[in-house]
């Protein structure tokens, strides 16, 4: 069996009296994209920002194939190859869409001068016109990106995180605010996306995750309360009293999850 892409060893985080995550063994094998669902509070974006490096675990380890990451500062987290979304979308809003995307390659690669012309740097002028293709921006590459949608900015945001080959993508939220008409176009992007690299989601929309998810975790108040397929999650009374509620959502879930 291969080594898992992500894996935490009772990774613990505490804020003052609160324990955001609470001793999580938390296993996710490479080449299936999963997603972890909760409420509110779980934990989710907290194990997020401990696996990224923006908070420091106060027990536990995270290994990243089978790399021991733990006390990793965010840089060198991402120089390892794990990129991340943000659920507060972030760009350069005067700048344009391959223009963010242009700086971001330069960051990466700790470059000096990250303006430099397209004829001197045709390398960087190829990876941005493929991740341009890639989520789907090409027409917009020169619309400054404070003007874009929504839905965009959440693609370039994903496309700013791409263009650094990582080897895992965190997206935290990527659908949160879009239309429907924009869910259905992310959703098709990160199916996409699914193919060539390790994506583990976070995610409200219980309709994406149905749609997209192989494995889904389920958090609650910093434990997990159930892991498995889709169906198997549908089915577990756990989920429906804990994170569900009230029975008209467990008929929503019952209809998303066989769709």
């Amino acid at each position: 069996m291969s080594e898992p892409v992500l894996r935490t060893e009772n990774l613990t985080k505490r804020f003052g009296g609160l324990i955001a995550v609470d001793n999580l063994n938390l296993s996710i094998p490479s080449g299936r994209l999963h997603a972890i669902i909760g409420p509110n509070g779980a934990g989710k974006t907290t194990f997020f920002n401990l696996v990224s490096g923006l908070l420091a675990a106060d027990s536990g380890r995270v290994f990243f194939k089978g790399r021991d990451i733990t006390g990793l500062k965010p840089h060198e987290v991402s120089r390892l190859g794990i990129k991340r979304t943000m659920q507060i979308k972030s760009v350069f809003p005067q700048l344009t869409v391959a223009e963010n995307l242009w700086v971001t390659r330069h960051a990466t690669n700790q470059t000096l001068h990250p303006f430099r012309s397209a004829a001197r740097d045709p390398e960087t002028r190829e990876r941005v016109e493929l991740t341009l293709e890639q989520i789907g921006l090409h027409a917009l590459a020169h619309r400054c990106a404070g003007t874009l949608s929504y839905g965009d900015i959440a693609l370039l945001e994903m496309g700013m995180a791409l263009i650094s080959d990582p080897q895992l993508l965190l997206l935290d939220e990527p659908t949160c605010g879009m239309s429907p008409a924009e869910t259905e176009r992310a959703v098709e992007k990160i199916k996409q996306l699914t193919r060539k690299i390790d994506i583990v989601i976070i995610e409200h929309d219980m309709s994406v995750v149905f749609e997209i998810a192989e494995d889904i975790t389920v958090m609650t108040q910093g434990e997990i309360l159930a892991s498995g397929s889709p169906d198997e999650i549908s089915g577990d009374e756990r989920v429906r009293e804990a994170y569900l509620g009230r029975p008209e959502d467990e008929d929503y879930v019952e209809e998303v999850a066989h769709a």
